[in-house]
């Protein structure tokens, strides 16, 4: 699928008042995902929210119908041995040796900002906002070349929005990491600005797809992989998924995000996987899926085309990017 041009638009319309509209259809599409998966399961068969317990416990979960089908899985240990968390050490290696002491009890999410009824819940109290636990096959695809196929296990992000009720004026969502040099060394250098923050537009925190990540591969999130709650937005690259969150903040404006804030030249606000736009320094046309030798072709938004492209309608995904 190609991905939709358009001229250039001012950065006032990149959020229209079509953007409220949007948001309406999207709680509704939501919502009609959920009514979909209920269908043929009695009350008994649902499971209700498990408590989140430490990195390696097993989880009780529902499998999605939004799973993506057909693909491999990459294997465990590849999924948590090469990792892109900064907080931990630049190397692939590094988050997996540096995070084994990691504390991620106890632990608070303060989501606050623009909202009527902001909330400070720990991870549990997060994961009792939906019915159960949902596990989720992803594609998650590296702005460096590299991808994998993880069985992400969480809840949908709208449910947490729509617990707290925010604003009509609260366009974007803001997303905060931990900041503790103590326990995270990779804080003690300069190499990023910290803590990491990262956004969202409201339709795209809203959207069936965005997930709330508590688990992978039916236990609870290693320390290296976001313990012990994490974005997952799979049309994007991996640096929009922020980890190991303790603040989501409703906002008007466009929030800062690290990568762009740090790199503007090189990485955008949307991050959407456009194979179409070359990284300053490399190509995004190919990729290599961990596990196997050969590369192959990157799918426009990673794949999820069929999904996410009209929320971008309308947009230049070139000067966009």
């Amino acid at each position: 699928m190609l991905i939709k041009r358009s001229p250039d638009i001012p950065p006032s319309q990149i959020t229209p008042k079509k953007l409220y509209i949007n948001r309406r259809k999207i709680l509704a599409m939501a919502g009609a995902a959920g009514i979909f998966y209920g269908v043929g399961k009695t009350i008994s068969d649902r499971l209700e929210s498990p408590q989140v317990v430490h990195a390696g416990s097993p989880l009780q979960f529902t499998k999605s119908s939004l799973s993506t089908q057909g693909e491999k899985l990459t294997p465990y240990d590849s999924a948590t041995t090469y990792n892109n968390f900064y907080e931990f050490g630049t190397g692939k290696e590094d988050p997996a040796r540096a995070a084994k002491g990691f504390r991620t009890r106890p632990w608070t999410v303060s989501i606050e900002g623009l909202a009527r009824k902001p909330q400070k819940l720990d991870v549990d109290s997060i994961v009792k906002l939906h019915s159960s636990l949902e596990e989720r096959i992803y594609r998650m695809r590296c702005v460096e070349g590299w991808s994998m196929v993880i069985p992400w296990i969480g809840i949908p992000l709208h449910a947490v929005i729509k617990a707290v009720e925010p604003a009509s004026n609260a366009k974007y969502v803001a997303f905060t990491t931990l900041y503790d040099p103590k326990q995270m060394p990779g804080q003690e250098d300069a190499v990023l600005p910290w803590p990491y923050v990262e956004g969202l537009r409201m339709d795209e925190a809203l959207h069936p797809l965005t997930i709330l990540a508590v688990g992978m591969y039916g236990e609870a999130l290693p320390n290296q992989d976001g313990a012990p709650i994490r974005l997952v937005v799979p049309w994007k690259y991996g640096f929009k998924s922020i980890k190991s969150i303790v603040k989501i903040t409703f906002v008007e404006k466009q929030p800062s995000t690290t990568w762009n804030a740090y790199v503007p030249r090189e990485y955008g606000f949307y991050a959407n996987v456009n194979p179409q736009v070359d990284h300053p320094r490399w190509s995004q046309a190919k990729e290599r899926r961990i596990g196997e030798f050969f590369r192959r072709d990157t799918l426009p938004f990673n794949g999820y085309a069929d999904q996410v492209a009209r929320l971008y309608d309308g947009m230049d995904l070139r000067k966009y990017y």
